[in-house]
């Protein structure tokens, strides 16, 4: 039979998509796309946002409309953390956001007998790592690896422990044995993912560090760019920064979680840092890794949040100087306290503040592409592009080159100036 993949939302849903995918040519069948004729269709879905959900909806209903005869199974957050609303909408098979390959089986077994299933558990009382296998069917660049799942952080605003659960890690030894098959196959990047990497480790026997795994695969796979995931600031001190400062394969862009650069809006939404942590953690990240990318998220409109915290926040951002940002208007997840607090703000103020932030985050985020004119930088080719070819520099900033096919290879590009949502460059050897 033929099966065909849809995924919404983080890295970590791209991952587990992957591995069904695998896992599903491993049992004898086919992936197809998901604009063909397909047996079943299986759509992994985010919860992370209100949109996300609505996104999630009009994703299933039209799968549901286009492929009348066909299975269509849901699994991810979303029908994690609302299966009757997934249910209404017609589905066959019911999963959630664990037990991937059972829920795979339970969609293979929904094409042969057209019985509709359920594999759905519950997410807090997890306590086990799901293996599942990693690495795409055809993608050869980058791949993904993850090594954690679940969040015990609860900020106020999020959905994500509760249809996660408790943290779980990837022994090292199991990652470093991924890492190197991913390395045999070709790929020349990997990305270390999870839901909340930085607590990777704290459910292992001794509680290593994420440091030590990452040191781990930096030294397993030498030849492989290493990229870190999303990291919680508070990970960030003297002795991760010396230790990760000598490899030379750690790619040195860092995404931070800021979600606000208030202290009083940070207070409210239980982060686990103030802003002086913050900057502290940016400042030491800059000290061993000079011209790196720092990265971050910022939620903005969070309910009671004043024109005073919301000014402090953009002059926090200013202050850090980031690479890139990612600017989210708060959304409101019923079952999360920030949900029943005062304060919530219309659409009109959400869309505003949003203007405001994401303009200071281009100008920002051209200011760091305009300062790589210039240098030289080691571009690792993806795809091309409306007549160029495209590809990342280790900061993850988008170069753009015109011509050749350069898939999967890392070359010198000596960058001549900020172009479109990256830089532009040429070839510095043959």
């Amino acid at each position: 039979m033929k099966i065909g993949f849809y995924t919404l939302g983080c890295k970590t849903n791209q991952y587990e998509t992957q591995a069904m995918e695998r896992l599903t040519l491993a049992l004898g069948h086919c992936v197809g796309s998901f604009q063909e004729d397909c047996d079943a269709y299986i759509i992994n879905t985010c919860s992370v946002t209100a949109v996300a959900d609505k996104k999630n909806r009009a994703v299933i209903r039209r799968c549901r409309r286009e492929h009348k005869d066909a299975v269509v199974a849901v699994c991810g957050c979303y029908s994690q953390h609302d299966a009757d609303a997934v249910k209404a909408l017609g589905v066959n098979v019911l999963g959630g956001s664990g037990q991937r390959e059972a829920f795979l089986h339970a969609v293979i077994e929904a094409v042969e007998s057209r019985k509709s299933a359920e594999v759905l558990d519950a997410a807090l009382r997890r306590r086990e790592f799901e293996v599942l296998p990693a690495g795409g069917l055809t993608e050869r660049t980058r791949a993904m690896l993850k090594v954690q799942d679940g969040c015990v952080n609860f900020c106020t605003y999020c959905i994500i422990p509760y249809t996660r659960g408790p943290v779980r890690s990837a022994p090292l030894e199991l990652a470093v044995e991924q890492a190197r098959e991913l390395a045999a196959g070709g790929y020349r990047e990997i990305v270390v993912t999870g839901i909340e990497i930085a607590s990777w480790g704290v459910d292992l026997p001794e509680k290593p560090k994420l440091a030590a795994l990452i040191a781990a695969l930096c030294e397993a796979v030498p030849t492989v760019r290493i990229r870190l995931g999303s990291l919680e600031p508070r990970i960030i001190t003297e002795e991760f920064c010396r230790v990760m400062a000598g490899y030379p394969n750690l790619c040195p862009q860092f995404h931070l979680s800021l979600q606000s650069g208030s202290d009083t809006v940070l207070a409210r939404m239980k982060r686990k840092y103030d802003t002086a942590r913050y900057y502290e953690s940016v400042s030491l990240l800059r000290k061993f890794f000079p011209g790196c990318a720092v990265t971050t998220d910022m939620i903005v409109a969070f309910p009671g949040e004043t024109e005073e915290e919301f000014q402090e926040s953009l002059a926090f951002i200013q202050k850090c100087v980031f690479g890139d940002m990612h600017i989210f208007p708060y959304s409101r997840r019923p079952g999360t306290p920030a949900d029943k607090m005062p304060g919530h703000h219309s659409n009109a103020v959400k869309e505003s503040r949003s203007r405001a932030a994401i303009a200071v985050a281009e100008e920002m985020s051209k200011a760091y592409r305009k300062a790589m004119v210039g240098s030289s930088q080691e571009v690792l080719f993806e795809e091309p592009e409306d007549g160029y070819f495209t590809g990342h520099a280790p900061n993850y900033v988008k170069v753009y080159i015109r011509g050749e096919n350069l898939h999967n290879q890392i070359r010198n590009v000596r960058i001549t100036e900020v172009f479109r949502d990256g830089v532009l460059g040429d070839l510095t050897e043959r």
